[in-house]
């Protein structure tokens, strides 16, 4: 059985050098790191692994130069941008499907996991609420598991998504605050063009993932007005476009080869109304992410229907979604195991979608390139890249040579561009002459 304590005492437990790991999204705990930002100042090399920030952290605000406490993220939101531009966060790569076997094989130190949970529950379980994710893999790591309680959190089901009573060292009481909420995206004009290019391809019994922000959601709304039935819903994120789907009936699972019946996901950060929805839903299942991400695992669902943004790609295909130059953004996430899982998935398609253009300093510029810029991270290789959408259109990259790659690009790209862009393929080779 845990002991009960005041989150100073949990504190306490903090020593100079050790390893913290905060739970992932809405499981981050705040008392603790309330508690933990009164010590900031006594302690030095404390290390603090987290993922998608969804509060400002206490600890940071008390050591704003990083001088005592520093921060190591899976995957940043906004907040976590702004901690690495200023220089006290750093980022820590990873394919999401493969989170719980890193810690179970190569991190080498958690001394401390704290974690925000629902109430206990009358078998002695603590639900990880709509973050399941690899906090199993984490509390079975940590040399000491403390659970912050929150009767706020939404409670999911899922049949890994909760910590035995056995398994915890100690429990403080939380603050009861609500799951923190992440605004919708709002989509775009150009975001609704791309969106309806993709959701013309969906197909009754379709499986779909959709990933995060407003093009995704977009498409979301547009495959709910196109006439299909008997979705299945496998994803890492529960996103609104998603959830709809399922509130309405056109995402019901029956033809699923796997969960049949049910929408399975990761985690959820989101609206209050996505966490109501989730909160004791049997629809809605939530599992770790290397069940949920792994492309062996998605592939046993036959017709995967992948929907990912990206903020740039080259001429031969290559997409970075994050990073643009040695500036980080947000993180590989799952993008590339869902875009090789549509490739391994019995007639699975995987799209990549981008507007053709972005603004910088009031200047458009194109997000098809001829090179990537320096320092840039490639999130999918050409090799995996499969559909690719803006609002001029959509073009399958697979199976063409590089040529062919980048004529199918630049016939995407905004057309103030294709110039340019077809003049640079030419000049550095990747059309040779004649070819077309």
């Amino acid at each position: 059985m845990p002991q009960t304590i005041t989150a100073k005492e949990a504190a306490a437990l903090v020593k100079s050098g050790m390893w913290l790991d905060y739970g992932f999204g809405m499981t981050q705990p705040d008392v603790f790191d309330k508690a933990l930002a009164a010590r900031a100042h006594e302690l030095t090399g404390v290390k603090v692994r987290s993922c998608l920030t969804t509060r400002p952290r206490a600890y940071q605000a008390a050591d704003p130069d990083g001088a005592h406490i520093l921060s190591a993220s899976w995957h940043f939101s906004g907040y976590d941008r702004r901690q690495f531009d200023a220089g006290r966060c750093t980022y820590i790569p990873l394919n999401l499907g493969e989170w719980p076997d890193l810690y179970r094989r190569f991190i080498e130190r958690v001394d401390i996991a704290v974690i925000q949970v629902c109430p206990k529950d009358a078998d002695g379980c603590y639900n990880f609420s709509a973050s399941a994710s690899y906090m199993r893999a984490l509390v079975e790591k940590a040399d000491v598991v403390i659970l912050e309680i929150n009767p706020a959190l939404p409670w999911c089901y899922g049949p890994d998504n909760a910590v035995h009573e056995s398994e915890a060292d100690f429990v403080i009481d939380g603050d009861g605050a609500p799951a923190a909420e992440l605004p919708g995206a709002v989509s775009t004009d150009v975001d609704l063009a791309i969106a309806r290019l993709v959701a013309a391809e969906i197909r009754d019994g379709d499986c779909i993932q959709l990933g995060i922000g407003g093009l995704p959601n977009a498409v979301g709304r547009a495959i709910a007005g196109a006439g299909v039935k008997d979705l299945g819903v496998h994803t890492e994120m529960m996103v609104e476009g998603v959830v709809e789907l399922v509130k309405a009936g056109i995402a019901n699972g029956a033809r699923k080869q796997i969960d049949v019946g049910k929408a399975v996901y990761a985690f959820a950060i989101g609206s209050a109304d996505i966490y109501a929805t989730l909160d004791r839903n049997p629809a809605f299942e939530a599992r770790q992410v290397d069940y949920t991400n792994l492309p062996s695992s998605v592939a046993r669902n036959h017709n995967v229907f992948s929907v990912n943004s990206t903020g740039q790609m080259d001429l031969q295909g290559q997409a970075a979604s994050e990073s643009s130059g040695h500036r980080h953004f947000s993180g590989t996430g799952g993008q590339l195991g869902f875009v090789r899982a549509a490739y391994e998935s019995q007639g699975g398609r995987g799209f990549l979608c981008m507007p053709s253009t972005y603004e910088k300093h009031g200047a458009r510029k194109s997000r098809v390139v001829s090179d990537l810029p320096g320092g840039t991270i490639v999130t999918v290789p050409r090799t995996d890249v499969m559909y690719v959408a803006t609002e001029y259109g959509m073009v399958c990259l697979k199976g063409k040579s590089v040529a062919e790659r980048a004529k199918a690009m630049i016939s995407i790209a905004h057309p103030d561009f294709r110039e340019e862009l077809e003049r640079d393929a030419y000049a550095n080779g990747l059309i040779p002459r004649g070819y077309f």
